[in-house]
């Protein structure tokens, strides 16, 4: 459950962060590509990150030795991913700008740090 959490983290930060990471020389052409592959499965990835996030959140706040970032996080990415769906408005990411500006760029700043989350989580002892 908790490998769930961290690969979620780490695709949802992706999908977010991808408005900079298209700025990269030589590799951003192929994220871009890479991420509009990946589009249609985002709510599924926001789903997950939100599930297992809510899941951990309550276990440490009811059993757990604290609350940690990583949950946190994780619901971050998932309302972040399921903001369109859940408002029923468009969501800042789904703009078909090539700027990263604004919501965009917090967005993408945000997907940034759940990327270092999640590869933090997967190097982090669950015991």
């Amino acid at each position: 459950m908790a490998l769930l959490l961290d690969l979620a983290n780490i695709v949802g930060g992706f999908l977010l962060a991808v408005a900079v990471l298209r700025l990269l020389p030589r590799v951003g052409d192929d994220l871009g590509r890479l991420a509009a592959r990946a589009a249609p499965i985002a709510w599924v990835v926001g789903l997950v990150a939100l599930v297992t996030g809510g899941y951990y959140l309550i276990v440490h706040l009811v059993s757990g030795p604290r609350v940690f970032h990583f949950e946190v996080v994780g619901i971050g990415v998932g309302l972040a991913l399921l903001w369109d769906r859940l408002t029923g408005r468009p969501a800042a990411r789904a703009e078909r700008s090539d700027a990263a500006t604004g919501v965009r760029l917090l967005l993408a700043i945000f997907g940034l740090i759940a990327i270092v989350v999640g590869v933090q989580g997967l190097f982090t002892p669950d015991g």
